[in-house]
């Protein structure tokens, strides 16, 4: 059986950013499974914000091409994002905008959300921790592009306690709803092969 390819992704690129530190726990322990992982993060695609006037006039921009061929090649894709006013972040939402548009060899639109599997997850400073961004990126993934989120999802408060000193998730509980989380978006992925 050819391993599942992954792609793990934060919805923030600041400095110390505690999802940035949830992806790269999730590409770890993807590949302590033994799953062919690639981590990117939104830094490296930098893009202008969603315009459709800019669309009809230039097409997609080459970030949004790119970034819409990397999320094809995977079966699955693990998002760790931050909630921004109980949404998601200006960042991620600009970026799924984008890969969206992009139509290639007369693709359909949201065609790089199409037949790949989602799982999401937060860390948050918010009592919630970060569900209601959650709930609306699984709204836009779901609903807007047609993507297949599994049911399982991580919203980790207590942004100082998160972590322990090794980059782990310190709560025992939380780090196996992680671990769930992550065996769920591998058996779904394997599935979609």
């Amino acid at each position: 059986m050819p391993r599942p390819k992954i792609l793990i992704l934060a919805g923030s690129i600041r400095t110390g950013s505690h999802n940035v530190k949830l992806a790269a726990l999730a590409a770890k322990e993807l590949t302590l499974l033994d799953v062919d992982v690639t981590r990117i993060s939104l830094q490296d695609y930098p893009l202008p914000l969603f315009d459709p006037d800019v669309e009809a006039r230039s097409g997609a921009p080459a970030n949004a091409v790119k970034l819409k061929q990397m999320i094809a090649a995977h079966q699955g894709v693990f998002i760790a994002s931050p909630e921004y006013s109980a949404s998601v972040t200006p960042l991620l939402k600009n970026a799924i905008d984008w890969v969206s548009r992009v139509r290639e060899r007369g693709d359909p639109l949201y065609a790089a959300f199409r037949h790949r599997v989602f799982a999401i997850a937060a860390v948050s400073s918010e009592p919630s921790g970060g569900l209601h961004g959650l709930l609306a990126l699984r709204q836009i993934l779901e609903i807007g592009c047609g993507a297949l989120v599994i049911p399982e999802q991580l919203a980790i408060a207590g942004v100082d306690e998160a972590f322990d000193e090794l980059g782990n998730i310190a709560d025992t509980r939380t780090a196996n709803q992680f671990h769930a989380l992550l065996s769920r978006l591998l058996e779904t992925s394997r599935a979609m092969a």
